[in-house]
This record gives structure tokens, sequence and C-alpha cells, in this order.
């Protein structure tokens, strides 16, 4: 062995392999006038996968009549506030486009939620540049069997205190890092 080679220090051992775990989805979450036929969307929330949060209050359209008072009881929006404070459609689906083009967004109430998105991209007049996706589509049989107790859980270690949509976007997210092998949502 020659001197140099043994005067030449070794390298620590390489750390153990983790490989990294893909970003987490794009959540959306719509907030809704109620279910079934004259539904519309009253607030539209999501979360990018990065974690950045956006929200807003869509200001109905002037057909847009149906509401019901037990889902307002959930989300605890008036109409009053959607006239006072929401966005147009034309707005929000520029938003969305801009925001969101090019990816898949995930829901996990996609039938409901892709009913109001094309609601408010039809009065908008464009279409999505971005896909929706049932969130259930990411998720194993094992991660589905514990969902909604995983779901509970996040929920009250989050200390979530309102049914809106950025946030149950955040919640549903998180619910989704804590199913995964070897994670744990964010606090």
């Amino acid at each position: 062995m020659s001197s140099l080679a043994a005067a030449t220090p070794t390298a620590p051992p390489p750390a153990p392999s983790s490989a990294p775990h893909p970003a987490p989805p794009t959540i959306l979450d719509i907030e809704a006038s109620g279910f079934g036929l004259g539904s519309y969307p009253i607030e539209i929330g999501f979360v990018t996968s990065e974690g950045q949060p956006w929200c807003s209050l869509v200001r109905p359209e002037r057909d847009w009549q149906h509401w019901d008072p037990q889902a307002a009881q959930v989300h605890g929006i008036t109409r009053e506030q959607l006239l006072r404070h929401g966005r147009s459609s034309g707005d929000i689906a520029a938003l969305l486009n801009d925001r969101l083009g090019g990816q898949t967004v995930y829901s996990d109430a996609w039938a409901h939620d892709y009913a109001w998105l094309a609601r408010l991209f039809d009065v908008a007049g464009c279409s999505p540049h971005f896909k929706l996706d049932n969130l259930r589509a990411l998720l194993t049989d094992a991660q589905a069997a514990r969902w909604h107790e995983v779901k509970r859980s996040v929920a009250l270690r989050l200390g979530l205190q309102r049914h809106r949509a950025s946030a149950d976007a955040r919640l549903l997210q998180q619910t989704y890092l804590a199913v995964q092998p070897g994670q744990r949502a964010a606090a």
C-alpha cells in the first residue's frame, strides 16, 4: 500500500438510501349551493403540490337560484356573502387555468366537483386547461380502507374549524400524505 493511499482519508459510509417521495397531488375542493339539479359552485379552493392554498367565493349567475339551507348550515356561507364578495365565473375560470394549467388535479367528490366545474366553465365560455381526476385513483385498497379514520385524526391534529373549500383541500392533501407509507402529514 502506498503512503498516499494510507494518508488519504476515507469517505464516510453513504447514508441509508431512502427513495424520495413524490410531491403530494394538487387537491381541489368545491362548496356548492346544494346537491342535485340546479346546484352550482359557491366556493372553489385548492392546495398545490407545494402546499400553497387558494380560495375564492363564486358570485352566482342570475339564473343560479338553487339554495339548499342544509348545505348552507354545513359551509356557513350566505348568498349575500357571495353577491358581495364573490368573483365572477370568468375570473375564477381564468385563474384556475392560469394556476392549474397542464396539471392533473384531484378531488374526493369527483362526480359533483366535475359537474360544478363544468357549470362554471360553461358560463365563463372556456374550457379547463387542467384535468380533474378522482383522488381515489391515487390510493391502494389498503389506503382507501384507512382513509376515513386517518382523515378524522388529521382533522383533529390540524384543528380545522371550518368546512370551506381551501381548508377541505388541505385536509384531503394532508390525509393523502398521512396514508402514504413512511410519511406523516404536516402539522
